[in-house]
């Protein structure tokens, strides 16, 4: 077994925590809209959640590959808020952080040469900045026409 660099081996943890959190955050939002009968932004967060379960596995799968045992060790508690557009803005702010994480764990497996570490971090990376990207248009999707466009812009 070749020997992993102690920080990859916290990243791959950290990360865990994160989508673990996501999955339990869109899980929980997913039936909170559907109480509000939005069925289809409950599919969707129905979605939101696979794609965010199929990360963690991809993560435990690493993690067992490289002979440590997974651990999520922060699971945060779902957010809430009143209306979808709310609950968007936070699963922006939690797509964000998972952005920013894979990006610096993919820097710190660039700085050390771990390539084979490198690449499996590139495509959660570049798996979210996609999300990320989806959930700010549906987010902008909510808004009214009017809105979309300051005054005097012909549309």
């Amino acid at each position: 077994m070749v020997p992993v660099h102690p920080r990859v081996l916290a990243d791959l943890g950290r990360a865990l925590s994160l989508e673990l959190t996501a999955v339990q955050q869109y899980l929980t939002q997913a039936v909170l809209v559907q109480s509000w009968g939005d069925s289809p932004s409950a599919d969707r967060f129905r979605r939101e959640t696979v794609e965010e379960m199929q990360h963690a596995e991809r993560l435990v799968k690493r993690m067992v590959q490289l002979g440590f045992s997974p651990g999520a060790s922060q699971l945060r508690p779902a957010t809430h808020a009143a209306d979808l557009e709310g609950l968007l803005r936070l699963n922006a702010e939690l797509e964000h952080q998972l952005i920013s994480h894979y990006a610096n764990a993919l820097e710190l497996c660039h700085r050390i040469g771990d390539a084979e570490n490198g690449a499996f971090f590139h495509a959660l990376w570049q798996e979210e900045q996609r999300h990320g990207e989806e959930m700010a248009a549906w987010l902008e999707s909510l808004r009214p026409q009017t809105a979309r466009f300051p005054v005097g812009v012909a549309v």
